[in-house]
């Protein structure tokens, strides 16, 4: 594990300032033309933690000044989903250990927060603590909507990441660490064929696009959307490249 956590030491998202007020359950005031989404199978958004300030107030341009960063971004990409197929399974997989003591630095239980998304989009929050959790439902699914008879039709991920990995935790055990990732070497544990012939995938995190997105392609034979370069999560839009010469690619 030391030989990975220090691989993440560098090249991490940025996140966005606070807001004002927590808009977590108002509706964004403009939204950019959405991604495409496919509309028969299952949709999958995986939500990364967030870090504790503990570590990142002594940086000069710390992280996740807000908690909600990644499930406001996440909220906003799925109500586009509801606006063009309001009965498609979407299932959302959130890191609970880093909502988890954030709430008590935050001094509430954001738990609740998270849920109430899912209540007003009708999907299901599934909390985990593993990477394999993640992996497992995306190549089985569940006895009800097993792999074999619902494939994947989309699969985003809002979080911290490096070009070789995604950061599930980020700054909340390690100080600019992490204890729980999927890297670019695991991404083989991925069954081939649980994906849509139409299937959108996209990283929304940071640096995506130098690395992860060619493993994930070889390992999977589909194609994921990464950003070569940072990206900075947005309050009322999603998350958007941060430099010139910042760029998607897949």
């Amino acid at each position: 594990m030391t030989r990975f956590v220090a691989a993440f030491l560098a090249l991490v998202c940025a996140a966005a300032a606070a807001p004002a007020q927590d808009p977590l359950t108002q509706a964004p005031s403009s939204m950019r033309p959405p991604d495409p989404i496919p509309t028969s199978g299952e949709y999958v958004i995986v939500i990364g933690g967030v870090s504790l300030m503990m570590w990142e107030k002594y940086k000069a341009n710390p992280h996740d000044n807000w908690w909600a960063n990644f499930v406001r971004a996440g909220r906003i990409r799925t109500q586009q989903i509801r606006a063009v197929a309001p009965e498609l399974p979407v299932t959302w997989f959130v890191y609970r250990p880093s909502y988890a003591a954030r709430s008590k630095v935050e001094g509430r239980d954001l738990i609740p927060f998270i849920d109430s998304v899912g209540q007003t989009f009708n999907f299901k929050v599934v909390y985990f603590d593993k990477t394999s959790q993640v992996l497992d439902y995306l190549n089985n699914g569940t006895p009800q909507r097993p792999r074999s008879q619902v494939k994947v039709c989309g699969f985003e991920f809002f979080g911290h990441s490096n070009k070789a990995a995604f950061m599930f935790d980020y700054s909340n055990n390690l100080d600019s660490g992490s204890k729980c990732w999927l890297h670019e070497k695991e991404l083989k544990q991925i069954s081939r064929g649980i994906f849509t012939r139409d299937a959108f995938i996209k990283s929304w995190g940071c640096y995506s696009g130098e690395l992860f997105v060619k493993s994930w392609n070889k390992s999977t034979g589909t194609r994921m959307w990464g950003a070569i370069g940072k990206t900075q999560y947005m309050t009322d839009e999603l998350p958007t490249l941060v430099k010139d010469g910042a760029r998607w690619v897949r």
